[in-house]
């Protein structure tokens, strides 16, 4: 699936992670993250 933001980070060449299943599910107010564009996953601190 394509979203604007994957449309413009394409374009300017900026690694991005878009459709991530259940992330607001998942990730709660406040909790650190680990966002890895290059390599397309999301990590969860704490």
């Amino acid at each position: 699936m394509m979203t604007h933001g994957a449309v413009v980070a394409r374009e300017y060449g900026l690694p991005a992670v878009v459709s991530v299943e259940d992330a607001t599910r998942l990730i709660k107010d406040g909790q650190r993250i680990r966002v890895n564009g290059t390599k397309g996953y999301v990590e969860i601190l704490e």
